[in-house]
């Protein structure tokens, strides 16, 4: 989605929120059952990649920036960990079951209020305390997260360092693997 060109840390953090929320539309607007599926694994892949490089740069910096910034991310990473018990129920339930509608309007409204807070409690804060240097570092660190991050939801999966940015890189590359052998455009 991002890249790291010209963008900073916050940045990326914001254009990603804008063009998953423009996946979330075409889900809402979708008609045919094939296209929805289509896109629900898309925003799950995007999702999971996003919320791996939020882990492991941003809340560990609102830790240290925001005057509550233990609680703020330890909130924001109970919201992820929520989401991809979501999205792990959305993988395996059928185009045709009830629950796969009512999931999806779940994680698209919890997502949207994630993003919303998240834009206003943590980005601004962490803008304030960073030098533009600093937030291009970051960022670029995000997008290299991205890149080797997993494509799939792992919501038993440590979302703290020392053992994210450990774990994570193999997660991303089983699931590149599955997602090549099934098909799966991500």
């Amino acid at each position: 989605m991002t890249t790291s060109d010209t963008h900073d840390l916050v940045d990326m953090i914001i254009t990603d929120h804008r063009e998953v929320d423009e996946v979330f539309k075409e889900i809402e607007s979708s008609a045919t059952p094939s296209k929805r599926r289509e896109l629900v694994e898309h925003v799950i892949a995007e999702l999971v990649r996003h919320s791996v490089g939020e882990e492991e740069y941003l809340y560990p910096i609102a830790r240290r920036v925001l005057p509550t910034g233990d609680d703020v991310a330890n909130r924001k990473l109970k919201e992820h960990t929520d989401a991809e018990w979501v999205m792990k129920r959305l993988e395996a339930s059928h185009m045709d079951d009830a629950q796969f509608g009512e999931l999806i309007t779940k994680l698209i409204a919890d997502v949207r209020r994630h993003f919303e807070e998240e834009e206003r409690e943590v980005l601004p804060a962490v803008r304030d305390a960073c030098s533009e240097a600093d937030l291009r570092h970051l960022g670029e660190k995000f997008e290299h997260s991205r890149r080797l991050a997993p494509t799939r939801p792992h919501p038993s999966a440590p979302n703290r360092a020392p053992l994210n940015k450990i774990l994570a890189p193999g997660e991303g590359l089983i699931d590149r693997l599955r997602d090549a052998l099934t098909h799966r455009k991500t």
